[in-house]
């Protein structure tokens, strides 16, 4: 009970600021679901993740490279018990050079056809095509005979890209929508990372400009991993699915949620022209070892003020001189693995495993990361071991 006497207290805070600046309410939560089979996992995090929620924005079907179509079935049932509106998005590969018009088109009519028989509101469908501008004027085309094929009731989305900003066909393409929505992450190269907020925030702005409609902003809720060849060009990347591509080579990009609560922060006390709300990629479920964790999740999209807790414990073991060196995360944000964790003590062997190795300096020991990693909430892991002669003091180092 003192939890939601909690949260009624901050809504009631949040309110009056909200009075204060303008703002009625905060930015409504979309949020992507992007699995293609719907495992208990997810039919749960659905059914309990959904309280901040206004819609689900759920894969529905796939065009891939070679022009090759798919379609998913979720779990009907899962999202009439919602109670959500629920928008169908049709991905279409953005290294696809052309498509059959007509076959994509009855494609994506037979995708409507088969979502109005559920019970569920069907607000509309999302075309999601990442394509290049010189394939603007088709994707405007492509549109513009799909309009017709929708309901009054149902409106057409496209997600848009910040490279389309100087196109002279963006335009066009937003007038054929009946909103959009920008995608701000894993835009650039991979080394620039997942998510910056000042390119967000520029895109955003100029953004603003291109359209008269309302329009939402698709921000980061996981992490990846990018590989990388031997001439420094892409390989892989791993996010919701996995590859088979090893780790060495690999680098972790992350989404910090600390980083996503003050960018949505900003946006909520002064926010572009138009701006309607955010869709999060993706709906974490206790299975998605990438996306954020539940904690993380209902805290930023609650706009509760993220607990960081991070420490490190020398634990015991059956052997009275040996200790197993733990981070564990007691808060409710997602951290980035510390660069160091410094031991003080008298310590005659040790070493570092799960991404750190032993170091030694004139000050001592440490054990160093080796590469990048996130320490979800509520979850510890085991970086090293040490054989000291008393219980060692242990201090992080970010």
């Amino acid at each position: 009970m003192s939890r939601w006497i909690g949260r009624l207290a901050w809504l009631l805070v949040a309110a009056a600021v909200a009075a204060c600046t303008g703002r009625s309410t905060p930015l409504a939560n979309d949020a992507y679901v992007w699995q293609r089979q719907w495992a208990p996992a997810l039919v749960r995090a659905v059914a309990e993740d959904g309280s901040s929620v206004r819609a689900w924005r759920v894969l529905a079907g796939e065009m891939d490279g070679q022009g090759r179509w798919r379609v998913f079935t979720p779990d009907w049932n899962a999202l009439s018990a919602s109670g959500k509106p629920v928008v169908a998005v049709v991905r279409i590969e953005g290294q696809l050079q052309q498509w059959d018009e007509a076959t994509l088109l009855a494609d994506v009519q037979a995708v409507l056809a088969a979502w109005r028989q559920q019970k569920f509101v069907l607000a509309g469908i999302e075309l999601d095509h990442d394509c290049a501008t010189s394939r603007l004027l088709a994707y405007t085309h492509f549109l513009q005979a799909l309009r017709p094929s929708l309901l009054p009731n149902e409106r057409l989305s496209l997600t848009a890209l910040p490279t389309w900003l100087d196109s002279l066909h963006l335009d066009a393409l937003l007038a054929q929508a009946d909103e959009a929505v920008l995608q701000v992450h894993a835009v650039q190269s991979p080394r620039a990372g997942l998510f910056n907020p000042d390119s967000a925030r520029g895109w955003l702005s100029a953004f603003a400009r291109h359209t008269h409609k309302p329009w939402r902003v698709a921000l980061p809720a996981y992490g990846t991993r990018v590989s990388w060849d031997d001439q420094g060009r892409v390989s892989a990347i791993e996010s919701e699915r996995l590859t088979l591509v090893g780790a060495e080579g690999a680098s972790e990009l992350f989404a910090d949620p600390r980083v996503m609560q003050r960018f949505v922060s900003t946006l909520e006390s002064d926010a572009p022209e138009g701006l309607a709300g955010i869709v999060w990629f993706r709906l974490p479920t206790g299975e998605d070892a990438r996306a954020w964790s539940e904690a993380s999740w209902r805290s930023v999209l609650g706009r509760v003020p993220l607990q960081a807790s991070l420490t490190a414990i020398a634990g015991g073991t059956d052997d009275p001189h040996r200790y197993d060196v733990r981070l564990v995360n007691e808060g409710d944000a997602d951290l980035p693995l510390p660069s160091l964790v410094r031991v003080e003590g008298s310590c005659a062997a040790a070493d570092g495993i799960n991404g750190y190795g032993l170091q030694r300096s004139g000050q001592g020991l440490y054990l160093q990361r080796t590469r990048v990693g996130v320490l979800r909430a509520g979850r510890q892991v085991v970086v090293g071991w040490l054989r000291c002669d008393t219980p060692p003091t242990l201090h992080v180092e970010s």
